[in-house]
């Protein structure tokens, strides 16, 4: 009869993948090193989570933000811009530094053909555009084509943090950002797209 799992070690084994991830990186993990790191050995490992993949998934999944309630109850452009510019230029603590940095290698690997990663990483996106997506469409006809605003903003804003955790420069970075929002948020929006 297989072991019961320990839930509570699970998530420490989780949140401890994560700080492996980011201090390490992802291209040449293995479970050896990665169980030594966590006090444990590779095959507790494999009993907890099955695969490497899934295990990286499911630390992945305690990182995901609560995106609906980030932009849920924003009343109109101006508050948005502000959670935007909020999220991205204040949030600097380390465990959101750490996630996102494993978040933006996993979103690398996926593009490669075949990757494990491919689905997670679809979904990832996805649920931040549709999201934002959602609270852009509360506002037409201002933002005239939410989906391709939301689209712009998500994934300009992983640009930037890309380039923040890489140059450390805070401050260039966070005034592009602020930048980028305040431009495609703009109140007076383009005229929609033939076909929309």
């Amino acid at each position: 009869m297989p072991r019961p799992l320990d839930h509570a070690r699970r998530a420490e084994l989780l949140s401890g993948v994560i700080a492996y991830l980011a201090e390490y990186g992802l291209t040449e993990l293995s479970l050896r090193p990665l169980a030594e790191y966590l006090g444990t050995s590779s095959r507790m490992l494999i009993h907890y989570f099955g695969t490497k993949e899934q295990m990286l998934i499911a630390a992945l999944e305690t990182q995901r933000p609560d995106i609906a309630g980030m932009f849920s109850g924003v009343p109109d452009l101006d508050a948005l811009r502000r959670a935007l510019s909020e999220s991205f230029c204040v949030n600097t603590t380390s465990g959101w530094i750490a996630g996102t940095r494993v978040l933006l290698q996993v979103l690398g690997v996926a593009s490669v053909p075949g990757s494990p990663f491919r689905g997670y990483a679809e979904d990832a996106v996805h649920v931040l555009v549709d999201t934002l997506t959602a609270t852009l469409s509360r506002f037409h006809p201002t933002v005239a084509d939410p989906e391709a605003t939301a689209t712009v903003l998500i994934s300009g804003i992983r640009g930037l943090l890309q380039d923040r955790l890489v140059t450390g420069d805070d401050a260039r970075v966070d005034a592009a950002a602020r930048l980028l929002i305040a431009r495609v948020l703009t109140a007076d929006a383009p005229p929609a797209a033939a076909g929309k």
